[in-house]
């Protein structure tokens, strides 16, 4: 199965691999056989791929090369390692590397440096060789293997002739950069590689890096900018990858109080994963130190366990014996003591051995785990939505840590519930002090990293301060999806007149390339290295130019075309004829894909609007909306909205995400649409967003007002409204009042509206076409 890039991710690989071809082009040297590697730093939040985008910028690296790479791929811990390699090798990124053989570091055997029809990626922990005295030290990296080699496999990475004699480009991929130390970057410098890509949110630089860095900024004039590769994080919110919402609740209260508050929402959210019939369950985590009652003082392991104080089971007994909560669902991952007198129960179940017994905790799938701290850094399960924190967990920094780990959103979209959108955190301290300083240092660094993720707090003490509206009334919402029926005979056509290239001998080669290769010429005494042009690259199929070409502009298209046809075995080079034809096919694919396919309501499948999150410092409050009041509302959104409560029709502000969604038909544009207000009109829903421009502009935006419907629910009416006055070409004439769009003879036609309540009116008009300004003026009452 192909993983589905986005759009954002081809983005970072494709910059990375193309400012590496272009450096490699015109190598700075050291001497005359060793190069200054080529450096790059991807810095991207948790959560936005960033495994997935180095593994295809290695698989681009990879298409440009004359010959076939090797890369050391390298993590810190033993656990991001092993799932790094079953990702790579046989999991959810291997259709990524279809050119390379995945293998552990120490699996190397001399014929796999040897081979030139596959580059080859070892992977391997930086425990593997980082130690300074190689002769003495008892890594097996250093060591001869004398039944099946002559050289170390350090020398053999160093050295890397493939059978021909010439030297294969090594990659060294550190995936956890910021670990990187100085004595690290020397050792890895020994290997003579050609570049080094790190990913890492944080800019820390060892000073041996430093210096390959100070080289490419004198001799190449490299700013700051050329080493990094960013992901904006508000690409990563948008495309549903991490959760839209935190909800953090401090609490100066006894442990049961802000564990029941927490299982008691864990319950709704539960329902609304039944509800929507989604593939996962919600799971929480409990973080707590181990076997320490208050500061330094240490439960006693000499008592019965149910006079044991130590936090993990004080919290595992209020699970099960007041909440009644299955023990086999709950998971302790954590160093506890017990003494041999007085075991822990056998429905316990403990797992202390570290990462020995993480495979056997992930095989459990467990829906409560408490830890603390020490459960790996590899794990991270999106399903997590909840999180009870300690207060005596250590620093706020560890605290922010845990926040990281709850961010990723599972199945990579956000749903028409809030909660199921949204983080949910609970902090038990002793003093509002300490918890004010946790929100202190959370705000700063949402701020600085995803300043898109919303933040409510709810802080439980004396008094309790509630954080949740309930909604006044029942009231549904269609579900708005993209019908691509049509589209699937277009698609079936282009796909036939693709050319099959199996045996295509000349189309398949692309232009010489200006990458040299470090290679061995002569024999004995007289034998010498020379740079040498290749004039090929190593060839990729075409399945893989056909679908990362498709993914680049609209994913969901590969879902009609059927890239099992063996005509995309075919191996072609990535600047071939053949390749760009192949480009060329998919972009007619996603273009088919966009005109041929509509977007339509289905009113057999709804969903109900339901309580809503706000925060308290800045909520609005409401007569005629669905809640009390919202929170998060911007200027312009303000005015619309007292304007439409005016009105004294039911409404509802939409979330910027997730609830009501209506999916854009867009080249490499944004996914789904979230209008910022919803108003029940008598058999209709009146959708008004107050940002239009973009959309307006947009094809996508006229494609907005030909929703399709399937059923007899109430039809959905979009309405655009953009600040200022335009015209029916698409441009703004000025900047006085308001301009709606409406549909009229299949094209969006703008009204131009004097001020707000105008706009508001003429948006739920029965059929604003019929209607001048003064009509829509005079029948004010018939919306009251």
């Amino acid at each position: 199965m192909m993983v589905e890039l986005l759009p954002f991710q081809i983005d970072a690989s494709t910059q990375i691999a193309d400012r590496f071809r272009v450096y490699m082009e015109d190598p700075l040297a050291v001497t005359r056989t060793r190069i200054v590697p080529f450096y790059q730093n991807l810095s991207s939040i948790t959560g936005s791929g960033k495994t997935l985008i180095l593994a295809d910028s290695i698989e681009q690296i990879r298409s440009i090369l004359p010959i076939e790479p090797i890369v050391l791929w390298l993590s810190k811990g033993k656990v991001v390692v092993w799932q790094t390699y079953y990702n790579l090798s046989s999991g959810k990124y291997s259709s990524l590397l279809g050119g390379y053989d995945v293998k552990p570091l120490l699996d190397c055997k001399p014929v796999d440096i040897e081979r030139t029809d596959k580059g080859l990626v070892l992977v391997a922990t930086v425990g593997k060789f980082n130690q300074r005295d190689k002769e003495q030290g008892d890594r097996k990296i250093f060591q001869v293997e004398l039944d099946s080699a002559d050289q170390s496999l350090w020398d053999q990475m160093k050295i890397r002739r493939d059978s021909n004699g010439r030297r294969r480009s090594l990659i060294v991929v550190y995936d956890e950069g910021h670990n990187l130390s100085n004595q690290q970057t020397e050792l890895l410098l020994e290997l003579e590689p050609d570049a080094l890509i790190v990913a890492s949110a944080t800019t820390r630089i060892p000073e041996t890096l430093s210096r390959i860095i100070d080289r490419l900024k004198q001799d190449k004039n490299w700013s700051d900018s050329d080493f990094v590769t960013s992901v904006k994080s508000s690409v990563v919110v948008e495309s549903g990858l991490i959760k839209r919402n935190i909800m953090l609740g401090g609490y100066v209260t006894p442990m049961e109080i802000a564990i029941n508050d927490m299982l008691n929402e864990m319950e709704k959210v539960e329902q609304h994963t039944h509800e929507l019939g989604l593939p996962f369950t919600p799971k929480a985590i409990y973080v707590s130190n181990t076997n320490v009652v208050a500061g330094l003082v240490k439960d006693n392991v000499e008592r019965p366990f149910s006079e044991r104080t130590a936090r993990p089971i004080l919290i595992w007994r209020h699970l099960v014996e007041t909440r009644g909560i299955d023990p086999n669902e709950i998971a302790v991952y954590c160093n506890l003591n017990f003494s041999p007198k007085y075991p822990a129960p056998k429905n316990f179940v403990l797992f202390s051995g570290g990462e020995s017994d993480y495979d056997t905790f992930m095989q459990g799938n467990y829906k409560h785990i408490i830890f603390n701290l020490t459960l790996q850094e590899g794990w991270d399960d999106p399903s997590v939505y909840f999180a009870y924190i300690d207060k005596d967990m250590g620093s706020k920094d560890q605290i922010t840590q845990v926040i990281g780990r709850v961010l990723r959103q599972p199945g990579g979209e956000h749903y028409p519930y809030q909660e199921l959108n949204t983080a949910h955190f609970y902090i038990r301290t002793d003093e509002k002090s300490v918890f004010e300083q946790v929100l202190s240092e959370v705000e700063t660094k949402l701020s600085t990293d995803t300043p898109e993720i919303t933040l409510n707090v709810r802080k439980i003490g004396s008094s309790d301060q509630k954080t949740t509206f309930p909604v006044k009334k029942e009231r549904f919402v269609p579900e708005v999806s993209i019908n691509s029926a049509h589209a699937k005979a277009p698609i079936k056509k282009i796909i036939q007149q693709i050319h099959d290239y199996r045996n295509d001998k000349d189309n398949t080669v692309g232009k010489g390339g200006r990458i040299q290769v470090l290679q061995t010429i002569g024999t004995g005494r007289d034998q010498t290295e020379e740079w040498v042009e290749v004039e090929h690259s190593n060839r990729v199929t075409a399945r893989w130019v056909f679908v990362r070409e498709i993914q680049k502009y609209y994913g969901k298209a590969v879902n009609l075309c059927d890239i099992e046809d063996p005509k995309f075995d075919a191996m072609i080079e990535y600047h071939s004829r053949a390749a760009e034809h192949i480009r060329e096919a998919a972009r007619k694919v996603v273009r088919a894909y966009i005109d041929y396919s509509s977007v339509i309501q289905n009113d057999f499948s709804s969903y109900k609007v339901s309580d809503i999150q706000y925060n308290p410092s800045e909520v609005t409050r409401f007569k005629n909306a669905l809640h009390e009041g919202y929170s998060g509302l911007n200027k312009l959104e303000k005015k619309f909205a007292t304007a439409i409560d005016s009105t004294k029709r039911v409404w509802l502000r939409n979330p910027s995400r997730g609830f009501f969604e209506i999916p854009l038909l867009d080249m490499g544009g944004t996914k789904n649409f979230n209008p910022d207000f919803l108003v029940w009109v008598d058999n209709s829903i009146v959708s008004i967003d107050t940002k239009g421009d973009h959309l307006i502009i947009a094809d996508a935006g006229r494609k907005l007002f030909h929703i399709d419907k399937f059923g007899n629910g109430p039809d959905i009416k979009i309405r655009l409204v953009t600040e200022g006055e335009w015209n029916e070409n698409i441009t703004k004439d000025n900047n006085n009042g308001y301009t709606v769009w409406i549909l009229r003879n299949g094209k969006a036609y703008p009204i131009h509206c004097k001020d707000v309540n105008e706009a508001v009116r003429l948006c739920l008009a029965s059929d604003p076409n019929s209607q001048s300004m003064s009509t829509v003026a005079e029948s004010h009452g018939e919306y009251m």
